[in-house]
């Protein structure tokens, strides 16, 4: 097999690839670029899932970052177990082609227990006390001290969240390198997201961004002549494009207003409570699951998701399939935002009565994805010393919380979720292999194109392109 690599650039597209990335220009010009034509929803899992089986999240189950677990009455993202991908993943597809065939996946997502032979993922450890340590799972196991002794702990907290910086995304391609020397696998999977926390926060303002494209594509370089000078192809794609919004849409506020959303009090605060609602929105960028536990109340929850303001459409069981989210994990209902919206979490009518955790970086118990921790409250006054005096007491071993992040929904200028309307803003596909390639293909295709680029030259495993 034909040693390839796979870096998996987020939120690169088209309109943004001539744009302060010099090498990248470059060493497309010398390839062929395509755009691929988005999954819905075009969230990091969803994508994910998609390229890395070849199916659609109607036959992957992968709905979004994020769904409603029926069975325990609550709302989970970012799940790690690859046992949750329901489908056969491109390594599998190989090493039944070549049983000398090995795969090294870097911080793609379901990273856990999976089939591949080499892995490195985010997994922080939680000691009672209250603290969040940077940590890494990996497979083999021995591989976790290893790559922090000759690398340093993994920069958990450059990786999400308001100190967000190119040394996580570093820290991958270093980590990345250190695994070819190491152990030499035939296909390596490499997630670089730098560009994603940039343009959730700035929206596509090249004037804003300009530094973070130049320090991705500095990365990019090194990368590729790192591996090009081993004798590897080198794959670059995406998994979706950002686009500018300026409207936040709180469709569970919505829910709790008509009476159809639960709430129970906890020392003062307020939590969802999924399995004592009605109805209740998964929000996850531009879409959201809606769950409705009573069938009864489905038509009125569809009725007022399709009057609310920056909601595009609503799929019901019966357009569900139409767009492959006709699974069992999807909510009764799904909304999709406009293209200058998307949707929050929140549930809460009283800023004051918001959870605690509302206001920190806490991915796991928040019940929808929460962009506005890539930033901090500007109503803090001297927000670093701030910070200081908290992580003080983190190293004093005191308790402590990190409650520095805003609930001003308004601070967000990029999401993704929906299909964007021009390719020029959705994701795409560079290869130096320019007859495996056409200049537009479907999410689906990808996982074929990687086979075929392992295996050049095998009639029989062409993809059908559009």
């Amino acid at each position: 097999m034909q040693k390839t690599v796979v870096l998996n650039v987020v939120g690169l597209t088209p309109s943004l690839l001539c744009q302060h990335t010099p090498f990248l220009s470059r060493w497309a010009a010398s390839g062929k670029v395509a755009s691929v034509e988005s999954v819905l929803p075009a969230v990091t899992c969803s994508a994910q899932a998609t390229y890395l089986t070849g199916k659609l999240p109607n036959e992957h189950g992968i709905v979004a970052n994020g769904w409603y677990f029926r069975d325990e009455c609550e709302i989970k993202f970012w799940r790690q177990s690859n046992k949750l991908i329901q489908a056969p993943k491109v390594w599998d597809m190989a090493k039944a082609l070549n049983p000398d065939f090995t795969c090294a996946n870097l911080f793609w997502w379901y990273n856990m227990y999976s089939s591949v032979d080499y892995a490195v993922t985010p997994r922080p450890m939680y000691p009672a006390d209250g603290r969040k340590i940077p940590d890494i799972y990996t497979q083999p196991a021995k591989w976790r001290s290893q790559l922090q002794i000759d690398l340093g702990q993994f920069p958990l907290f450059n990786f999400w969240g308001p100190n967000t910086s190119i040394k996580s995304t570093q820290w991958i391609a270093n980590s990345a390198k250190w695994s070819e020397e190491d152990s030499n696998p035939t296909l390596t999977l490499i997630y670089l997201p730098h560009l994603d926390y940039c343009l959730q926060k700035f929206g596509t303002d090249v004037n804003k961004i300009a530094k973070d494209l130049q320090e991705i594509d500095a990365v990019c370089a090194d990368l590729i002549e790192f591996y090009e000078n081993r004798g590897a192809q080198v794959i670059v794609l995406s998994e979706y494009g950002i686009t500018d919004v300026s409207q936040p849409v709180h469709l569970n506020r919505i829910l709790r207003e008509k009476g159809l959303l639960a709430v129970k009090e906890e020392l003062g605060r307020e939590l969802l409570d999924p399995g004592a609602s009605k109805a209740f929105a998964v929000a996850d960028h531009q879409i959201a699951h809606v769950y409705v536990n009573d069938p009864f109340y489905i038509p009125k929850v569809r009725s007022l998701l399709e009057e609310t303001p920056g909601v595009a459409y609503v799929l019901d069981d019966s357009q569900k399939s139409a767009y492959h989210l006709d699974h069992s994990r999807s909510g009764e209902l799904v909304a999709i935002a406009n293209p200058n919206s998307w949707f929050t979490y929140y549930y809460w009518l009283d800023d004051n009565r918001a959870p605690d955790f509302a206001r920190t970086v806490d991915i796991h118990r928040k019940p929808g994805y929460d962009p506005v921790e890539l930033f901090v409250d500007p109503q803090i006054k001297l927000p670093k010393l701030k910070i200081a005096a908290k992580l003080l007491k983190k190293q004093l071993g005191f308790r402590y919380l990190m409650d520095v992040i805003p609930l001003d929904a308004s601070l967000v200028k990029g999401s993704h979720g929906c299909i964007p309307t021009n390719p020029e803003n959705g994701p795409l596909f560079i290869t130096k292999q320019n007859h495996l390639l056409s200049s537009s293909i479907q999410a689906i295709d990808v996982c074929q194109l990687i086979l075929n680029h392992l295996t050049v030259g095998t009639p029989s495993l062409q993809v059908s392109q559009k």
